[in-house]
């Protein structure tokens, strides 16, 4: 019984994290359309481009498979194939459908790529050489051990890496959350003692790679 409701408490706990989140990403393309980088969560391209150069440096992508984790527009694809252009497979799982249509309509179309929509949490992933998770650790959640728990899932559906950044200072108020690095490397360091950390390229920023 304990468990059952432990359960019924994690998904109804999921169903709000994703309506909030939902809701923000339409406003933003409401307000912004869909085409700016306010629909995503960036202030500006730029400032997503930098953090997808430090992600992208976890290791020699060409003739690997890689996933993306809450991938928007699909966007961190494009990146990647444009660096490694040898890169087998791209798989892209998103949430927000407005965000996922896109990224369907734009890549879809192409062979070695393939979408999924929903959480990447509740969701059964496909294992991949390495996983990416761009900005979509940044949200708050309702469960507190969230980001411990995306962490874990994520590491575990990847065989080589996974490289993550999240917010270690909050730059606005709302629905983004910042945390405490030493908090999160301790998590790290239960899953792996390879571990590299890039913290130089924006002030609010860390980047996290965790090696098998």
């Amino acid at each position: 019984m304990i468990t059952w409701l432990k359960s019924k408490m994690a998904a109804n706990d999921l169903v709000r994290d994703s309506y909030a989140i939902s809701y923000y990403h339409r406003q933003m393309i409401k307000h912004y359309g869909k085409d700016s980088s306010f629909a995503l969560g960036w202030r500006d391209e730029e400032s997503q481009l930098i953090r997808f150069k430090v992600l992208a440096g976890i290791g020699d992508l060409n003739g690997c498979t890689v996933l993306d984790a809450g991938c928007g527009y699909a966007d961190l694809y494009r990146y990647l194939t444009d660096l490694y252009p040898a890169l087998r497979y791209y798989y892209g799982i998103e949430q927000i459908p407005e965000l996922y249509d896109e990224a369907v309509k734009q890549y879809s179309d192409l062979k070695n790529t393939s979408f999924m929509s929903g959480s990447f949490i509740s969701k059964q992933l496909p294992t991949t050489d390495y996983v990416f998770a761009s900005g979509s650790l940044n949200y708050g959640s309702q469960d507190p051990e969230f980001i411990f728990k995306a962490i874990t899932k994520l590491y575990n559906d990847c065989t080589i890496g996974l490289a993550f950044n999240f917010l270690r200072e909050m730059p606005v108020k709302g629905l983004l959350v910042a945390y405490d690095r030493e908090v999160i490397l301790n998590h790290c360091r239960t899953l792996t003692d390879k571990i590299t950390i890039t913290d130089d390229y924006v002030d609010e920023d860390i980047t996290i790679y965790l090696y098998h």
